[in-house]
This record gives structure tokens, sequence and C-alpha cells, in this order.
């Protein structure tokens, strides 16, 4: 080992080796891949010509005409009600569910894994069987019109085990002797709970909900199956425009989806990473 001029070890600078540069390479190659077509779709929703493919200048009619078209501002207020209501609807179920798993796994820790992967089934479970069961589920079991509140159901289904997922990963490393101190101090039940658990939970709530509000912005195939007669959701209304051909107003209303989308999983992650 070498030294330095006062006698302390030398830092020495990490070579750059040929798997560095190999990984670097790969990295860089699966970035463009990925993001590449995305790039494309928004740089051709500021086409000014008649047809999606086709460049014709820098234009922003498109996004003019959008927020002109009456139907797709029904489709629009329906899509941010149905996302309201679902992740409000999780966050509070997915959190008290959370919690109680906490608890569960404290005492029991293989019955709290067991519960977990449950939580996990409707993610893995692919969308369109997911989307089928529950449209038999509210055709057969619970016979409801199909609406909003049966999107609002659908939704939550999901919602809830991605809102269950983020605030399991923040309590994993809550030592509950906190909440014994603050009893021996005095604190009722409640108390500790709001004044020392809620507390360092809550980066978790809202990156949970956050993540659940950009998934439910987005969720095409159980809006499908559950949706009402005469109404939409953004994305099943993009669906039923591209049956008459891809317009530049797809593409429009595609880039905004795509960018609400961004920003709402950006902020999820900035949300937790601050409560670190």
């Amino acid at each position: 080992m070498s030294l330095g001029s006062k006698g302390t070890p030398a830092v020495r600078s990490p070579r750059c080796s040929w798997t560095t540069v190999a990984l670097g390479v790969h990295t860089a190659v699966t970035a463009v891949f990925v993001l590449m077509p995305l790039v494309v779709l928004v740089a051709y929703s500021f086409s000014g010509a008649r047809y999606a493919t086709v460049w014709g200048g820098f234009s922003t009619k498109w996004y003019v005409r959008l927020f002109a078209n009456d139907e797709l501002r029904d489709a629009l207020w329906l899509t941010v009600k149905l996302a309201l209501l679902s992740t409000l609807l999780a966050t509070v179920l997915g959190t008290a569910a959370a919690l109680g798993h906490w608890r569960l796994s404290v005492r029991a820790a293989r019955a709290g894994r067991a519960v977990q992967s449950l939580f996990f089934l409707p993610v893995m479970v692919p969308e369109i069987v997911l989307g089928l069961a529950l449209l038999i589920f509210f055709t057969k079991v619970w016979v409801v019109e199909r609406g909003l509140w049966t999107m609002t159901a659908g939704h939550v289904v999901f919602c809830v085990c991605y809102v269950f997922a983020v605030v399991s990963a923040r309590l994993r490393g809550f030592d509950a002797r906190l909440l014994e101190a603050a009893r021996d101090l005095g604190a009722s039940p409640w108390q500790a709970f709001r004044l020392v658990q809620l507390p360092l939970m809550r980066p978790g709530i809202l990156g949970g909900a956050l993540l659940s509000l950009a998934i439910s912005l987005d969720e095409f195939v159980v809006s499908y199956f559950v949706t009402g007669a005469g109404i939409s959701t953004l994305p099943v209304k993009i669906f039923a425009m591209m049956k008459k051909g891809v317009t530049p107003e797809i593409n429009a209303l595609a880039s905004l989806l795509l960018m609400v989308s961004v920003v709402l999983a950006l902020l999820s992650v900035f949300v937790q990473r601050r409560g670190r």
C-alpha cells in the first residue's frame, strides 16, 4: 500500500476497465431503446401535418383542438375524478393494511409473508384476467349498473397493492420499541401512533398515493371492462379514437398523459427519498 505525503494511505482512483465501459454502453443503448418511442411520440404531437406519422413543421394546434373538444373534456374530468376517488380509497385501505401487516409481522413473520403474497397477487395477475374477473363479479355477484363506482372499485383493487407495498417498505425499518417508549412516557396508544409512528409513515403514504394516482390515470384494461355505457376515461377514449386511425390529436393527448404520469412518478420517488 502506498502512503501519501502525510503518511496516510493514498487513495487510488478506480480504473476504467472494459467491463465498466461495456456496462455504460449497455445502459445508454437500453435507455435509448426504451425512451426513443416516447420521444418520437411527443415530437410528432407538435407536427402541423394532418397525419400522425408525417412531420409538417412545428405547431401546437393539436393541443389547442384538444381543449376545444367537449368529449375529451368530459373524458378528462371523468378520468381525474376516478383517479382521485380511487387514490383516496386505496390510500386509506392500503395504509391500514400495511400497518396491520407490520403488526402481524412483528408477532409472526411467516404469517406476515403469507399476507404480503396475497396483497401482491392482483399485481401479478394479467390485467385482462383481472378485468374479466371484475366484469363477472359486477354482473353475476354484485349486480350493479356499471359506471363511475364500478370503475372506482376496479381501480382500488390494484391501486391498494401499490400503496400497501410502498407503506410496508417504509414500515420495514420501524422499531416497535419507539412505541413502547412513548407508552412508558405516558402516551395513550392513539397518541403514540399519531405522534411517533404516523409522522415516520407519512412520506410512504404520500409516495404511495402519488404512485396510485399515476397508475389510475393511465389504466385502460380494467376501465374498459367495467365502464358503463356512454362514459369513457381518457385511455378508453384514445382506444376508441384509434379505431378510426391514428391522428395528431391522439399523439397530443397521449403526450399529455405521459407527461402527467412522469411528473407524478418523479414526485413519488422524491417524496420517499426525502422522507428517509
